[in-house]
């Protein structure tokens, strides 16, 4: 049967109507619509479901109408169906692999299972999103009364051998650290020379340029131009990144390119291309197709945008804000120093008024020790003794305690309290 779409596939068993609904007896009979246009498995005789005799109507159970139906869908042939992998389901305890077929034009669905044996025996690794085509035949499951399909056979058809591919590299680069978060490298914050690697004359070439441009006019861009799409970009662009390492003073490189379909970002999944941008000794930021792309390179990448213009705000900073920053960085420091300096002021004008007064205090202070010691040397010193009137009297030998050292004729000195003088001795009383 020829390739069609799910949606396709549900119109053309609406058409297998049942066309006769023949009450002989209790028998519910079911004819194909179309007896004359049966092809392979399909048969025309008659499916015969008991019936109950209600007064004037015949009832079916459910279970008696699921087998009718089921039986009836044995009968048609086995077909082709493509459509897109979507919720796999397997565990070790099931003898079956269920899976849901999508219709990725109108999101028609269909359920599918298939023994595990014959599952494991194809060795897909099917993941979600793969388109595969499917042949089998219909069934209901009674019990349930579930339509689906029952596979004999899975085969990968257009994107899905590059998906699965993709998936089983990505499993493996990933078991190798090239994904890990911690092995990612900081990008400057201050960059002077930046590599670009994108397409001749490309879009997202202008948009790189212009944003750097824009944001951070210092910053000098290093541009190499190569394949980015096709058989030949993969190659190239790890010859661009080679050649952007042996730039001196490089210091980021960013990988753009603009949006395409999957076929056309399929080099940037390219394992030589992830084990470059890991090897590189600069930090690499990628923008490839759009947001929802996320090509291997994105992973391996220090650094991830969903547009070059973006790719460009994300490694240069804007240089106007920068100044806006440093401005009022320089006020917050100014407005530090002058604070610091008042205080360091008001510190010195208080040191400087102790200081003033210190030696004041200190010499009024010991102007009263010398005040006291002389209130006490004067209260102490005999000239205290002779301003009450009294004197002291003096021989060669020494002072005159006592009239009978004395003799009359000697020669004596005076001494009073304002002044001194000399007598002689003409008599001495005791």
């Amino acid at each position: 049967m020829c390739r069609r779409q799910l949606s396709t596939f549900a119109r053309s068993l609406s058409t297998v109507a049942i066309s006769v609904v023949s009450l002989i007896g209790c028998r519910f009979v079911l004819y194909p619509a179309n007896p004359s246009r049966q092809t392979g498995a399909w048969h025309a005789d008659a499916v015969k479901v008991e019936a109950t005799q209600y007064g004037d109507r015949k009832v079916y159970t459910v279970s008696s109408f699921n087998r009718g139906i089921g039986e009836w869908l044995s009968r048609l042939p086995t077909v082709w169906v493509e459509g897109e992998v979507t919720e796999l389901r397997r565990q070790e305890r099931w003898q079956s692999v269920f899976l849901t077929l999508k219709d990725p034009t109108d999101g028609a669905c269909l359920g599918v299972t298939m023994p595990r044996g014959q599952f494991d025996a194809l060795q897909l690794d099917l993941v979600d999103g793969e388109r595969i085509h499917v042949y089998g035949r219909p069934e209901l499951f009674e019990a349930r009364g579930d339509f689906r399909l029952r596979a004999l056979t899975l085969e990968r058809f257009g994107l899905g051998d590059h998906l699965a591919a993709l998936e089983r590299l990505k499993r493996k680069l990933a078991l190798e650290g090239l994904f890990a978060p911690d092995r990612k490298r900081a990008l400057p914050k201050l960059p002077r020379r930046i590599g670009l690697v994108t397409g001749n004359d490309a879009a997202a070439k202008r948009d790189v340029l212009t944003a750097i441009t824009a944001r951070f006019p210092p910053a000098r861009v290093v541009v190499v131009e190569t394949y980015v799409q096709g058989p030949r970009a993969a190659p190239a662009v790890v010859a661009a990144l080679g050649a952007l390492c042996d730039v001196p003073e490089l210091d980021v490189i960013v990988v753009a390119r603009g949006g395409g379909s999957f076929e056309d970002l399929l080099p940037f999944s390219d394992e030589r291309l992830v084990r470059a941008i890991t090897a590189c000794p600069v930090p690499v930021v990628t923008a490839v197709g759009h947001e929802q792309d996320v090509p291997l390179c994105d992973l391996a990448a220090d650094g991830r945008a969903s547009t070059p213009s973006a790719a460009a705000r994300l490694v240069v900073p804007d240089l106007t804000a920068l100044l806006e920053e440093l401005s009022r960085a320089r006020s917050g420091l100014e407005l530090g120093v002058r604070r610091t300096v008042d205080r360091e002021r008001q510190r010195l004008d208080l040191l400087r008024d102790r200081l003033e007064r210190a030696p004041r205090l200190l010499v009024e202070r010991r102007r009263a020790r010398l005040e006291q010691a002389a209130g006490r040397l004067r209260a102490l010193s005999p000239l205290a003794t002779l301003e009450r009137g009294y004197a002291v009297v003096r021989t060669g030998s020494g002072v005159v305690r006592s009239s009978a050292t004395l003799a009359a004729g000697d020669n004596v000195s005076v001494e009073l309290a304002s002044g001194a003088f000399d007598a002689e001795v003409t008599e001495t009383r005791s």
